[in-house]
Parts: C-alpha cells; sequence; structure tokens
C-alpha cells in the first residue's frame, strides 16, 4: 500500500477544499479563512477491501413513520433543552469556554445512569484526573468505562468490545485520525473524524456526544461543516465570575431551539435551577432603592424573572457614557431616544448604564417597559414599589405593543408575589386570568412615566 502526501488548503469558516490559497472562499464567500495542511492518503490498486452496501431510492410513501427512541438523562434541564431525552442514533454537539463546566455536567449525568452503559473518552485528562472529579460529584456506577485515548482507530476497537450503550467525546479537537496525516483539531481531522462518529452513530443506533471548544469569538473551533454535521448543538455559557450557567440550544433536529437549561456552580458540581425567579430577584429588604425594575421574560415556553439595574447620572465628560451588560446596547439607544421625544427627559448631559442581574444575556423585547421604568426611576431618584412588574415592547412612536404569551407571564408574576403587574392594553383579549394580581393596561409610553411620577406622590 502506497501513501501519497499533497498539500490542500482547507476553508475554517465552511470547509471547502482547494488545491491553492484563495483570499475568497467560492463557498462561503469569507475572506481570508483558507489554511495549508498536508494530507496523506493511503491508495491501493484495484477495489477497496470495505465493503457497504448500496443503497437505493425509495419513495416517500413507502417510508414508515419511526417512533423515537430517547434516553431519559437525569437532569431535567439537559431533557428539556434537548426536547425530552437523547435519541437514540443521534450525534450531540456541547461547546462552550474553558472552564465553563462542559465535563462537568456530561459526568454528573452519567454516574447518575445506572441501567446503561457508558464509555467516557477523554482526550484531555488523565484516568486519575477524571476518577478525582467523579467521587467529588458522586459514586461512580460500574458500568461507566473511561478511555483516555486521541487515536480513532482504537477508539473504535474499543467500542467494539465494550459495545456501550451512550459514547462522550471529550473533546472532538483531540481526537486524530491515521487516514489523515495533519495536527489534531486541524480542519480536516475533526471533519473526518466528525464524520466517522455520525456514521458510527447512525449505523448502530449509539447516541453519540462530542464536547467541542470554542475560538476566541465565540464560536465553536473548526470548520462550520461541523455543526452542519450533527444533530443537536447546545451551548454551555455564563460568565465564570458568576455563579450561573446557561445550557442553550442553537440547533434541534429533535426539539425546540428555544429552550434553555439553568444551572448554578456549586461546590459539588451543578446544581438545577428549576425556579430561576427565586435566584434572579434579589430578595432585599431596602426599598428606598431607585433604578431597580421588574420585568418577565420568556425562553422557549418557561418564563421567569429578571432584575433590571438601571443608573443614570450626569456625565463628567463630554459625550457620555452608554455602559450596558446583558441587554442589547443598540435597543438601549433607541429607548433613550423614545423617552426624550415621548417623555421630554434630557439624556445628552447625563451617563447611563444598564446591568442584566445574574449575568443573562436578553434579546426578549418584552424587556422594554421594564427597562424604561428602571431608568426613569434612577433619573428621577424614585425607588418602584417591590410589588411592581412591568411586560411590554415599546415602539419608535411610544405605543407599548403587545407581547406573546402574556398569561403565563402574569401567573408566573403573581406566583412570585407582585401584586400589580403593568402590561399592554388589549394584550388580554381572549385570555382568562386565573390571580388576584392587579392588572393595569397602558398604550403609551407618557402613562408609564405618569405611574412612576404618582408613586412619589
Amino acid at each position: 500500500m502506497a501513501k501519497k502526501v499533497k498539500t490542500v488548503y482547507f476553508c475554517n469558516n465552511c470547509g471547502n477544499e482547494s488545491p491553492k490559497w484563495l483570499g475568497k472562499c467560492p463557498a462561503c464567500g469569507e475572506w481570508n479563512t483558507f489554511v495549508e495542511e498536508k494530507v496523506t492518503t493511503n491508495t491501493k490498486s484495484g477495489k477497496s477491501s470495505r465493503t457497504e452496501e448500496k443503497v437505493k431510492p425509495v419513495k416517500l410513501s413507502e417510508i414508515e413513520n419511526g417512533n423515537e427512541i430517547r434516553i431519559p438523562l437525569p437532569s431535567k434541564e439537559l431533557n428539556r433543552v434537548l426536547g425530552g431525552g437523547l435519541v437514540a442514533g443521534s450525534l450531540t454537539l456541547l461547546g462552550g469556554e474553558p472552564g465553563i463546566g462542559k465535563s462537568t455536567l456530561l459526568l454528573q449525568n452519567i454516574l447518575s445512569m445506572r441501567s446503561k452503559k457508558i464509555l467516557y473518552i477523554s482526550g484531555e485528562e488523565s484516568g486519575p484526573q477524571i476518577k478525582m472529579r467523579a467521587d467529588r460529584l458522586s459514586k461512580a456506577p460500574n458500568d461507566t468505562f473511561i478511555l483516555c485515548e486521541t487515536d480513532l482507530d482504537n477508539i473504535f476497537n474499543q467500542i467494539e468490545n465494550i459495545k456501550p450503550d451512550l459514547i462522550i467525546v471529550d473533546s472532538i479537537q483531540t481526537i486524530h485520525s491515521p487516514a489523515i496525516e495533519s495536527v489534531a483539531g486541524s480542519v480536516s481531522q475533526v471533519r473526518e473524524c466528525a464524520a466517522e462518529f455520525l456514521k458510527f452513530a447512525k449505523q448502530s443506533g449509539i447516541p453519540v456526544i462530542l464536547v467541542g471548544h470554542i475560538n476566541k469569538d465565540g464560536a465553536i473551533a473548526g470548520p462550520k461543516v461541523l455543526e452542519h454535521i450533527v444533530d443537536t448543538v447546545l451551548q454551555f455559557e455564563g460568565d465564570r465570575q458568576y455563579l450561573f450557567r446557561i445550557l442553550r440550544s442553537i440547533k434541534n433536529r429533535f426539539g425546540s431551539t428555544s429552550e434553555i437549561g439553568i444551572y448554578e456552580m456549586v461546590e459539588k458540581g451543578l446544581r438545577e435551577v428549576a425556579n430561576p425567579s427565586n435566584i434572579l430577584i434579589s430578595d432585599s429588604t431596602d426599598k428606598s432603592m431607585s433604578g431597580i425594575g421588574i420585568g418577565v421574560t420568556t425562553e422557549g415556553i418557561r418564563p421567569f424573572l429578571v432584575e433590571v439595574q438601571a443608573l443614570v447620572s450626569n456625565s463628567a465628560y463630554a459625550t457620555p457614557q452608554r455602559s450596558v451588560t446583558g441587554f442589547d446596547q443598540r435597543r438601549l439607544n433607541m429607548l433613550l431616544a423614545v423617552l426624550e421625544k415621548r417623555a421630554k427627559l434630557r439624556f445628552a448631559q447625563k451617563d447611563v448604564f444598564l446591568n442584566i442581574t445574574g449575568g443573562l444575556k436578553i434579546i426578549d423585547p418584552a424587556l422594554d417597559l421594564a427597562v424604561m421604568a428602571a431608568i426613569m426611576s434612577s433619573y428621577f431618584d424614585i425607588p418602584i414599589p417591590t410589588d411592581m412588574a412591568f411586560i411590554g415592547e415599546v415602539g419608535l412612536s411610544g405605543e407599548v405593543r403587545t407581547v406573546t404569551r402574556i398569561e403565563t407571564r402574569i401567573s408566573e408574576a403573581a406566583k412570585m408575589g407582585f401584586s400589580k403587574i403593568i402590561i399592554p392594553k388589549g394584550n388580554l383579549k381572549g385570555v382568562t386570568l386565573k390571580n388576584e394580581s392587579q392588572v393595569v393596561e397602558i398604550s403609551k409610553i407618557e402613562q408609564c412615566f405618569k405611574i412612576i411620577h404618582s408613586i412619589k406622590g
């Protein structure tokens, strides 16, 4: 068998292959994404010794509907994000920053699965390191196998011997295929190894979870084709300075992509946050603090309350500052412009700081009214009552627009003890409320301005 070495160029974004370097990728249109790699292929005269069954086309009407066989995981939050559990034969990619808790999340789950034979493949840690972490999290079951290996051929040999029910690869960037002569983590290696795991999962029906690194831009490292290959892409995110971690579904062929799971990092690993509203709302007894507004947001079908903190102060510079954490800065600028135009507030010489507590990043437009209420509260130094919540989107003309899932949002606020809830006018059409909270409907931002002003009086 002869080996043939050739130099090719791969696009880091889409994995497109070219025999020469190109400034712009003809496939995805990105600039300066081609990297040089030396690839070694095995050539042999005659037909390949690997015989595969030929697939023939089948009429769509003749294909039988198959029920998805799901493997429930011990973590309810992870099950919710996946859509009910791991689907048999699926390939799942879990990405996140270093040290965010990806390995801890997976290890916690497999240590609690007593009825499944699990193979945990680690290319980054040694056996004693994994054992030390497992002892800290939980008692390891007898059917959990640890394989510290990076060679793809040996990995599949061990899989054939053990015949596990679930496979975890930590991480895909460390796996190396002998068929391609390039370093582990390169575009060609990641693409080849992921394709082999996909083929194995579909043929055997065994679910495979791949752990992936991310680059400096926050995207999963390697070719973009990696995210196209897998069935599900999960992003584990959060600031390591905060205790909270958010598991978000970016792609899911077997469920919704709008669900999130919330975890809290504690001494013995990750703890599920079943009711995030209790965690994200500060239980402060000081009711004289201004600049705090409570809003109700949703992720998928899950509502929870968030605390919006605003600080408006006189600017010491010619150009006032606009600092935002957890909210879109461009949207904040728009809301400030609406307040200047409709409520006659002046921010030309004011610094505005906005923060969503808990390290969350909210893109729900229904939080607009809470943001405006917090800004007006800080502007006039008028504390908002701790039992008042705000729900609503604000338009450019100052109108308060209706939002989705209003009944669910109001129920969550009422459950948390909020007796007065400000919502858009007309949002309750066809909705029957089952709580005793006072619901106030407003149609213009000027009405919210009057509500804030009337608190002091």
